[in-house]
């Protein structure tokens, strides 16, 4: 039976400095695309309100600082 994990790693260590270099590139560009359609799932549907709350109510009462 297949691994497709196993597969892609085989197939990674394949790789040129080159390919490698570009498939980098092109895995940050995949991996934060699907971070930020997960984030904004998770704002659309409510599951960040608590967090957004907490903080607000940090902020209101003096407990935050400047970055």
């Amino acid at each position: 039976m297949s691994n497709p994990v196993k597969d892609l790693e085989n197939a990674v260590k394949q790789l040129s400095e080159d390919q490698l270099q570009n498939f980098r590139e092109w895995f940050d560009r995949f991996d934060a695309k699907r971070w930020d359609e997960k984030i904004e799932k998770d704002s659309a549907s409510g599951k960040l309100d608590s967090l957004i709350n907490k903080a607000i109510a940090e902020h209101k009462d003096g407990k935050t600082k400047r970055l």
